[in-house]
């Protein structure tokens, strides 16, 4: 009854197909998907007067494609009488139908969406991801630590969308490779900063790769690369890469896993597609020529705001006159913030909650049960993280309507006052859009906005700074050296020390790198001020994307400095420390204690 073998000869013949068969193809199949990927870019990158050194992959485009899904057919015969290998039988077999069949039904050119390039372009570019979230990376992950293969890929994201962004059609005119580079970064850092003009500078193919560029950073790099490193190997993940990624999720249990990535996955589509609608009906209609333009604003703008990105196709952002009046449009762009910022460990373990409660509300209603016992769903993390940031939603409205009263927000009425300024307490929380003139805003507030910003977003989110968590464990542990406790108690629960260790150590760190990127951009541009220059590093570090206007007006050196502070700061302070200090040996010895004196 053992079926575990090829179909095509004994079992001494199943190491051979899957020691070396099914590698060859493997390998052969994703170089050939890379190159026409790269002939898919050029065809959609450059001008047709442009020449390229793709043109043969170019001419050549179908019968390469025709190859892809003969190698697709060839995996289907090889996965025939391996039980392991069922699913990928049925993918394979999929694929391999699905390109035999867009090529037969275009060969008379009949069918105009068939007939488009970006069609082909979009499934090419599908399949080299499925097939680059196959590969083996296991070679990889044997010389890099995991938050080194994860900065690896982060900068891989960074550097090959800088080159898309390079392409003569990304942009209306030639722009340096700088700018690209900043452009990028910003955006795979969910930033917001911008050099370039969004609006002006790019064409509708540019803006679409910052859309997917900034879709990849606040949502690919945190659960993408997390659900691509957990089936990169299958049914064959480690152990202790089950461990790690439920700690990352807080998922007690380990063998939940793979559907705890796939729910956040759906979560983000579907908050991101509703954000969309609500953006949609909000919009004034008179702004826009054609509804076309009207559903690619919702997108993009949604898609913005849930990934903390605060990129804008508007030239002034939000704060255009076709936008900042719209009251509906700022709640909505304000909780799509919230719900991208808060974290998905804590949006899972509301659903969980939620998903009980009405259970058994419907089991009292419909079935006559009586009520249940319901067990404490809600952990210590969720309440921390959602009490804080309603702690700093509040207080941020509060001081920015008392700054602001007179100043910027002196000519609206008082329910528009209340929705700006809660709109500017949300969009420093790493978001970035800017629905009044910043550049007009006092001391006060430019004060208050640096430390929304410092604080940031939540951990396991899109957004950035040293986290709500953070700033909430510091809080609490000053309370309890005020209250000379030994430990840090919270909703009767006891805060662990390492958890106290980290936060100390991310607070400080950030206050060294803010520190001192901010002297040297102030020594190199002297003429942009102190407090602009520190606003500006607080922004790039915490990759929130405000700006008081400097931004365009920074040199070749000042860029670099702050695209390294939107890499160190999406990646966190402690990342950066796991990527360059490798794991030590446990000691398993103390020195004696002694006290240091301090006042």
């Amino acid at each position: 009854m053992y079926t575990n073998r090829p179909f095509f000869g004994s079992r001494s013949n199943a190491k051979f197909v899957v020691k070396i068969l099914r590698p060859v193809i493997n390998n052969f199949l994703l170089g050939l998907l890379f190159a026409l990927t790269l002939a898919a870019i050029s065809k959609i990158g450059f001008h047709e007067q442009d020449s390229s050194v793709l043109s043969y992959i170019g001419n050549q485009y179908y019968s390469f494609l025709s190859l892809a899904a003969i190698l697709y057919l060839a995996r289907v015969i090889v996965c025939v009488g391996f039980r392991s290998y069922t699913i990928d039988f049925i993918i394979f077999l999929g694929i391999s139908l699905l390109i035999f069949s867009t090529i037969t039904f275009n060969i008379d050119k009949n069918i105009s969406w068939l007939n488009n390039h970006y069609f082909y372009s979009l499934l090419v570019f599908g399949l080299f991801v499925f097939e680059f979230s196959r590969f083996d990376v296991k070679r990889a992950s044997l010389v890099l630590n995991p938050a080194q293969l994860l900065m690896a890929s982060f900068g891989l994201i960074i550097f090959v969308g800088s080159l898309l962004l390079m392409l003569p059609t990304a942009t209306t005119q030639p722009i340096k490779y700088i700018d690209a580079l900043f452009t990028s970064t910003s955006a795979v850092c969910v930033t917001g900063l911008t050099v370039l003009d969004t609006s002006k500078d790019f064409t509708i193919f540019g803006k679409s790769i910052i859309l997917l560029l900034f879709q990849a950073g606040g949502i690919g790099i945190m659960t993408f690369t997390s659900f691509f490193g957990y089936f990169f190997k299958g049914n064959s993940s480690s152990f202790s890469e089950k461990l790690v990624l439920s700690d990352f999720f807080s998922e007690d249990n380990i063998s939940e896993i793979g559907k705890t990535l796939i729910k956040v996955i759906l979560f983000t589509l579907v908050i991101e597609a509703i954000g969309s609608i609500f953006i949609f009906f909000s919009l004034d209609t008179d702004y826009f020529a054609s509804i076309e333009q009207r559903i690619y604003f919702s997108v993009f703008h949604s898609v913005s705001a849930f990934c903390n990105a605060g990129f804008s196709t508007l030239s002034s952002g939000i704060y255009d006159i076709s936008t900042r009046s719209s009251v509906p449009l700022l709640y909505s762009l304000s909780f799509l913030i919230i719900l991208g910022g808060i974290g998905f460990p804590i949006l899972l373990n509301l659903y969980a909650f939620l998903k009980i409660k009405l259970n058994a509300l419907f089991s009292m209603l419909f079935r006559k049960q009586k009520k249940a016992i319901i067990p404490q769903i809600i952990n210590i993390n969720t309440r921390l993280v959602v009490l804080t940031t309603i702690f700093l939603l509040g207080t941020g409205t509060f001081f920015f309507y008392l700054f602001e009263n007179n100043g910027v927000l002196s000519e609206m009425g008082f329910s528009d006052k209340i929705a700006h300024a809660f709109f500017g307490s949300v969009t420093p929380r790493t978001a970035g859009f800017n629905s009044v003139n910043y550049a007009s805003l006092s001391v006060a507030t430019i004060a208050l906005t640096i430390f929304l910003m410092w604080v940031g977003a939540s951990p396991v989110s899109a957004g950035g700074g040293i986290k709500t968590s953070t700033f909430a464990i510091a809080v609490l542990n000053t309370m309890r050296i005020a209250r000379m406790k030994n430990h840090i108690e919270f909703h009767k629960r006891e805060i662990h020390e390492r958890s106290v260790d980290r936060a100390f150590a991310i607070i400080i760190l950030s206050i060294l790198i803010l520190g001192s990127s901010s002297l040297l951009l102030y020594l190199i541009e002297p003429q942009h001020g102190a407090l602009n220059i520190l606003f500006e590093c607080v922004s790039a570090f915490s990759t929130v994307g405000l700006s008081l206007g400097i931004t365009p007006a920074l040199g070749s050196a000042s860029k670099v400095l702050l695209i390294c502070l939107m890499f160190v700061g999406r990646m966190g302070v402690l990342t950066l420390l796991f990527a360059v200090f490798r794991r030590t040996r446990a000691m398993v010895y103390r020195f004696p204690k002694e006290n240091i004196v301090i006042n």
